[in-house]
């Protein structure tokens, strides 16, 4: 927890995934996760070139996503949309599960999708899958990532932040199923040097926010950096 807390810029995952983002706030978005040394900054797929030119270079990595936010895309255009944002310069894919087959404990055609859009992306290219826990039961919730264990995903993700945002007891409940196989990425809602402390101290790895100015900027405070 303490090495997790002590680099929490290398942790956080910037969003700007809203519908209304302009090309300026894109490169604004870009600006600041070079400024502040972030892990990533997650754009929708049209932005990826933007994101790519800006970081060129630095330790942040562009995030894509795939299926976004609704999950209910065809698994061929999830898949394709995936690897055109690799060759757009992503260097990960945040993909939502199809919601209605997790609701439905259809788990294994669940798998089955991630296993298509997993072996479809290059080796180095981590994926990521959205599963929407505030729409699941703990049961469908501990159900959901073994199906993204089993189809060779690098992180479950808790939600969109469309729907609702990350609790403790998600993030308790998908750490205890993953069973240290897959890493934990907590986003929707994280806004606090508190909320990043809880999510940490629950066992995620990653957090995704659009917060992150304020929150490292209360972290440098708290360091007396």
């Amino acid at each position: 927890m303490d090495e997790l807390f002590d680099h929490l810029n290398r942790r956080i995952d910037h969003a700007l995934l809203k519908p209304e983002a302009t090309q300026a706030d894109i490169l604004a978005g870009a600006e600041l996760c070079r400024d502040l040394n972030l892990c990533a900054f997650c754009v929708n797929p049209v932005w990826v070139p933007v994101a790519a030119e800006v970081l060129r270079d630095t330790d942040a990595a562009v995030i894509s996503v795939a299926g976004f936010p609704l999950g209910a895309s065809r698994s061929d255009t999830k898949t394709d949309e995936a690897l055109r944002a690799v060759n757009d310069g992503a260097h990960e894919i945040d993909m939502v599960a199809n919601i209605g087959w997790l609701r439905s404990n259809e788990m294994t055609r669940v798998r089955d999708e991630i296993e298509i859009v997993r072996k479809a992306l290059p080796y180095n290219i981590s994926l990521k899958v959205i599963i929407e826990c505030t729409l699941l039961s703990s049961e469908q919730q501990i159900d959901a990532v073994t199906a993204v264990t089993d189809g060779g995903a690098q992180f479950v993700k808790t939600g969109t932040g469309f729907v609702g945002g990350a609790t403790i007891e998600q993030v308790e409940c998908l750490v205890k199923a993953a069973k240290g196989k897959i890493e934990v990425k907590a986003a929707g809602g994280i806004r606090t040097l508190d909320d990043c402390r809880t999510m940490l101290t629950a066992g995620a790895t990653r957090i995704g926010s659009s917060s992150s100015a304020d929150i490292v900027a209360q972290w440098r405070q708290n360091a007396g950096q």
